[in-house]
């Protein structure tokens, strides 16, 4: 699924950018805090949609 991978990649490219932030000590931490609420909301719809490809067994 193309949207699926597409999240995928803008959290890792969010997690890369969190971290530089971090690392340079120059960041704004009001910024820090949008990317890791952006990053959360990307792994909520990323768990939703790979949900949605796994069918429900009722065992």
């Amino acid at each position: 699924m193309r949207r699926l991978e597409l999240l995928r990649v803008e959290h890792r490219d969010l997690d890369s950018a969190i971290a530089a932030l971090v690392i340079a000590g120059g960041g704004d931490q009001m910024q820090v805090a949008r990317l890791k609420k952006r990053k959360l909301r990307l792994r909520d719809e990323i768990a939703i949609l790979e949900d949605a490809l796994v069918p429900d067994i009722i065992a």
